[in-house]
């Protein structure tokens, strides 16, 4: 009984990780691709949206929120991790809106798993780059959903099921253990008091779980000189931006942790984000936590959509939904729809536990 209390209680925060990977999507993706933007920018960017009489067009979401929608919707309906059914919700939807600003390895990848009618839904993404596969972040991007699927789960089913859905796009080992990553991340948000964030702790606790995650096994080839523990490397780094408090620029952190879209230099990133943005941050206006992490993670440049999004799932699965500006969220499409993955995802996890 105390487990499905426990998980009652968790219901804003399902709302707010979906709703916060979706927000940072809609509201970063102006900014990809594009020199980074000016604190004044942003100030002003994020007042105007927080105007409660601003009255402009919905701001779309890309793939990354296309993405993670299949992934809550093939968990809800399926009440699981399968496959077959998640990589053909992936390849409907691009066929559907290819539009949403999805990488061409990534289409490749749909238009072989169509062309071979599903047969061997890992293949395709295991083949590309002579079977080295992807070290982009797509997988981490679209995680959200697995680590609320896995809330009363193990450690270890909770990287399995992150891991395997990560390899039906990114066969590369810093493709997947970026999804992990990501995963334990908002896991880990998931699991902390409210009011009881230790920064420190928080990123020493992800360190500990990747040690485990990035250990070799014995069917792992790594090649000469090749390092095994680089999400752990990161997540040090991380340790080491935190030490340095408001003397970091974002300059520093594109060199030490990146902002690209490869999983290596980003996931991290939106850790950072988050964790950094527990504090003030000069030039940042907002007293708002989650508003600050959405607008820290943009103020970084290079692939904002992304970083914002899984930096705004961690925010939004710690502060919960109660946190979220009501004023920034009603730009962003499919609102609804977030909110609603999120209480069938919260439903799934409880009738779970009920039965446990």
């Amino acid at each position: 009984m105390a487990v499905v209390e426990a998980v009652e209680a968790m219901a804003g925060r399902f709302r707010g990780c979906l709703v916060g990977a979706l927000m940072g999507d809609c509201l970063g993706a102006p900014f990809e691709g594009e020199p980074r933007a000016s604190p004044s920018v942003l100030n002003s960017y994020f007042r105007r949206l927080n105007d409660p009489d601003l009255k402009v067009p919905y701001k779309q979401y890309t793939d990354d929120t296309a993405m993670m929608r299949c992934v809550a919707l093939s968990l809800i309906e399926e009440k699981g991790y399968v496959a077959q059914d998640m990589a053909k919700r992936f390849v409907k939807e691009f066929y559907a809106e290819p539009r949403r600003g999805y990488g061409s390895n990534v289409v490749d990848v749909f238009a072989a798993l169509r062309a071979t009618k599903f047969r061997d839904v890992y293949a395709p993404a295991a083949m590309q780059f002579n079977g080295r596969g992807s070290y982009g972040n797509g997988g981490a991007m679209r995680a959200a959903p697995i680590a609320l699927f896995c809330h009363n789960s193990t450690m270890q089913e909770l990287v399995d099921t992150a891991k395997d859905m990560a390899l039906l796009t990114h066969a590369n080992r810093l493709g997947y253990n970026g999804t992990v990553l990501q995963c334990l991340a908002v896991h880990e948000a998931l699991q902390t008091p409210k009011n009881d964030l230790n920064c420190v702790k928080f990123v020493e606790n992800l360190i500990e779980k990747m040690k485990q995650v990035e250990k070799p096994g014995k069917d792992d080839i790594l090649d000469e000189g090749e390092e095994p523990f680089v999400y752990v490397k990161k997540l040090e780094r991380v340790l080491g931006l935190l030490e340095c408090k408001d003397s970091v620029d974002t300059d520093q952190v594109e060199e030490e942790l990146g902002v690209d879209i490869s999983a290596h230099k980003s996931v991290a990133t939106a850790i950072y984000s988050f964790v950094r943005a527990s504090c003030p941050i000069p030039n940042i206006e907002t007293e708002n936590e989650f508003q600050r992490t959405l607008h820290y993670a943009v103020s970084l440049g290079g692939d904002t959509d992304t970083i914002a999004s899984m930096a705004g799932s961690i925010a939004g699965a710690y502060y919960g939904i109660e946190k979220v500006p009501k004023n920034l969220e009603r730009h962003c499409e499919a609102l609804a729809d977030a909110i609603e993955q999120a209480d069938q995802l919260h439903n799934l996890v409880k009738a779970r536990a009920s039965t446990s």
